[in-house]
C-alpha cells in the first residue's frame, strides 16, 4: 500500500516536472546580444542580383524589387527606403545620402547632402563654442527623398511607388526588431525623451510606446512613415518638397522656432558629381568629392601605395595609422562645400604629394593636430543586378536618430548634420546660409582597368575612411574574400597617439604597437568600428558578397 502511494506520488511529481520543462521550452529565454563563441559567416555567391546591407529586412526589400524586374538602382532605393523604417537608429526620412553608381558601363556620382536653411548665419551662433547636437539649430534641409526620386527617374526601371512598396508595407503592417537595432534604439530613449521643448515631443510618440522603446523580436509599426512614403512615391517626392508634407514641415518649423522654410525645401536639388580616385596597387579606388570626407581615404591610400605589404602585423597597422593621421590632418583643414571654399582636391590626391607625406612616417607614433572624433549612426548598402549595374549607397541622420526633431504626422526625423559646421570664421567649413557642412558619410567603389570590380563601404562617422583603407587593403594586399575582409579585426585612430582596437586584436600586436609609441585601448563595443558591406564581381559576372558580422548585416541574393 505504501509502495503504491509512493509510486502514484512519483508519477504526479514527474508529470508536473515534465509540464514545467515543456512550458519552459516553449518560452525559451536568452540574450540576443551575447555571443561568447566564435561564429562564422561564409561569403555569399549569386548571379542574378545581390543586396548587402545592415538589416535583413531591408536586404530582402531590395531583393524583392530585383525579382519584380527592377535593376540595381531600384534595389538601392528600395533598400534605402526600407532602412528608414527598419533601422531608424541610423537614418530616416530626414536624412542625407550619397551614391556611386555603375550603370551601363559608366560611373556616376550623386551628392544628396542637404544645405543649411537660408536664414542660418554665423551670427546666429554668437556666444556658442559649438553648434548644438540637438534641435532645429542642428538640422540641415533633408535631401534623401529627393535623391531617391532623381535616381529613379534617371536610371530606374520601376516607378518610385513600386520601388517604395516594401518599405511602405513594413511601416504599415509592422516588422520585427533586430538585435543591434534594439540595442541602439534603447540606449537613445533617455537622451531624446529628456529634452525640453515642443520640437522634441513627437519623438517619443513615434519611437516609443509610453516612453518604452521596442525590444528584440517585437513587431513595430510606423504608420506615419507609411503615409509619408506613399506620398513620396505617388508624387515623385514633390509632396515632400512643395506639397502637403512640405507644408507640415514649414508649419512645425514656424511653430517651434525652426529655420526651414518653404523656399528652403523647394530649392533642394541633389547634385550630380564626378567621383574622384587614386590608383592603389593596380586598382582604382573611387570616392565622392568634398564636401564628403572620402578624400581622406584616398590620401591615406596614396601614402600607403609606396609600401608593399605581405602580412597583417603590427608594423602594417602602425603605417596604416600614421597614414590616416596625415590624411585627416589635411581633410579636417580643407574639406568643405566647394561652392563656398576652394578645396585643393587635385593637389590633395596627387601622387607626388602622397610621396611627400610618406616621408614623414617613421617607426614611431606621431601626434598630428586634429579634432576629437565622435561615433555616429549611418546605414550603408550596396546592390548589383544581372546586367552588370552596381550601386554603392550611404544614408545617414548623422548622430543616431538625428536632431530629435520629428515632424508631427509624418514620421520625419530631421538629421543633425548641421552640427558638423565650424564656428571658426576663418575655417573653410564655417557655418553659412545654404551651405553643405563637412559630411562624414562616404560610399566607395573599386575598378580595375576601366571595369567595375564592385561597391564597398564601412559606415560609422570618422571611422569610415579608416574602415575603407583597412577593408581595401585586406582585399587587395592580403587577398581576403569579402567576408574575411569585413570580419578581420579593426583599429581606429581616436586622437593624438591614441588608437582603439577590437578585443579580437592580438595581445602581442598591441604590445608591439605600444613599444612603437601608440597609446592603445581595447574597445569591446561592436559599434565603435563601423559596419561594412561589399559586393565584388568576377570576370564571368558572378557576384560575391560579404556583410557585417558586428551587426544585423545580411546579403540577399538569387
Amino acid at each position: 500500500m505504501i509502495a503504491s502511494k509512493t509510486f502514484k506520488i512519483t508519477l504526479i511529481v514527474t508529470a508536473l516536472l515534465c509540464a514545467q520543462v515543456t512550458y519552459a521550452q516553449t518560452e525559451l529565454t536568452y540574450d540576443s546580444q551575447y555571443y561568447p563563441y566564435a561564429s562564422q559567416r561564409h561569403v555569399v555567391y549569386g548571379n542574378k542580383g545581390m543586396v548587402a546591407t545592415s538589416n535583413p529586412l531591408a536586404a530582402q526589400a531590395g531583393l524583392d524589387v530585383l525579382k519584380k524586374g527592377g535593376n540595381a538602382v531600384d534595389a538601392a532605393i528600395a533598400t534605402a527606403a526600407a532602412l528608414t523604417v527598419v533601422e531608424p537608429t541610423g537614418n530616416g526620412l530626414g536624412s542625407d545620402n550619397f551614391a556611386i553608381l555603375w550603370v551601363n558601363g559608366k560611373m556616376y556620382g550623386i551628392n544628396g547632402s542637404g544645405k543649411s536653411p537660408k536664414s542660418i548665419s554665423l551670427e546666429h551662433f554668437k556666444g556658442m563654442k559649438s553648434i548644438p547636437k540637438l534641435g532645429w539649430d542642428a538640422a540641415t534641409v533633408p535631401a534623401a527623398p529627393k535623391t531617391w526620386a532623381v535616381l529613379s527617374e534617371k536610371f530606374g526601371k520601376l516607378s518610385l511607388s513600386e520601388t517604395l512598396a516594401p518599405a511602405i508595407a513594413y511601416a504599415r503592417d509592422g516588422y520585427t526588431i533586430q538585435p543591434m537595432v534594439a540595442f541602439n534604439w534603447n540606449k537613445n530613449v533617455k537622451k531624446f525623451t529628456s529634452q525640453k521643448g515642443e520640437e522634441f515631443k513627437e519623438w517619443g510618440k513615434v519611437f516609443t510606446k509610453n516612453g518604452v522603446a521596442p525590444q528584440v523580436g517585437q513587431v513595430w509599426k510606423l504608420p506615419d512613415h507609411a503615409k509619408t512614403l506613399e506620398l513620396i512615391g505617388k508624387t515623385n517626392a514633390e509632396a515632400f518638397y512643395t506639397g502637403e508634407i512640405a507644408q507640415k514641415i514649414v508649419n512645425f518649423s514656424k511653430a517651434t522656432g525652426g529655420h526651414i522654410t518653404a523656399e528652403d525645401l523647394k530649392a533642394v536639388q541633389p547634385e550630380w558629381v564626378d567621383p574622384i580616385s587614386v590608383n592603389y596597387h593596380g586598382y582604382d579606388v573611387w570616392e565622392i568629392p568634398p564636401n564628403g570626407q572620402g578624400i581622406t581615404a584616398l590620401m591615406a591610400l596614396n601614402i600607403l601605395d609606396g609600401y608593399q605589404f605581405d602580412h597583417r602585423g603590427p608594423e602594417t597597422t602602425h603605417v596604416q595609422v600614421e597614414a590616416i593621421k596625415l590624411a585627416f590632418a589635411d581633410s579636417l583643414k580643407y574639406v568643405a562645400d566647394q561652392r563656398f571654399s576652394k578645396v585643393p582636391v587635385s593637389q590633395m590626391i596627387d601622387k607626388a604629394y602622397g610621396e611627400k607625406r610618406r616621408q614623414l612616417i617613421t617607426d614611431k607614433a606621431q601626434e598630428p593636430k586634429s579634432s576629437d572624433f565622435e561615433k555616429h549612426g549611418t546605414v550603408y548598402l550596396c546592390t548589383a543586378d544581372a546586367e552588370g549595374n552596381m550601386v554603392s549607397f550611404i544614408q545617414s541622420n548623422y548622430s543616431g536618430f538625428g536632431s530629435g526633431v520629428v515632424i508631427p504626422g509624418t514620421g520625419i526625423a530631421l538629421n543633425n548634420r548641421g552640427s558638423g559646421f565650424s564656428l571658426d570664421p576663418n575655417h573653410p567649413n564655417v557655418v553659412a546660409a545654404e551651405k553643405r557642412p563637412y559630411n562624414t558619410i562616404i560610399p566607395g567603389f573599386l575598378t580595375k582597368d576601366g571595369e567595375a570590380v564592385g561597391p564597398f563601404g564601412v559606415m560609422g562617422g570618422y571611422m569610415q575612411p579608416q574602415g575603407h583603407v583597412q577593408v581595401l587593403m585586406n582585399i587587395i594586399d592580403f587577398h581576403m574574400n569579402p567576408q574575411q575582409a569585413i570580419d578581420a579585426p579593426r583599429w581606429q585612430w581616436v586622437k593624438g597617439k591614441t588608437i582603439s582596437v577590437e578585443d579580437t586584436f592580438s595581445g602581442e600586436d598591441v604590445r608591439k604597437l605600444q613599444r612603437m609609441g601608440h597609446d592603445v585601448k581595447y574597445d569591446s563595443s561592436k559599434g565603435s568600428f563601423g559596419r561594412g558591406q561589399i559586393i565584388l564581381k568576377t570576370k564571368d559576372g558572378t557576384l560575391i558578397g560579404g556583410t557585417e558580422s558586428r551587426g544585423d548585416g545580411c546579403v540577399a541574393t538569387w
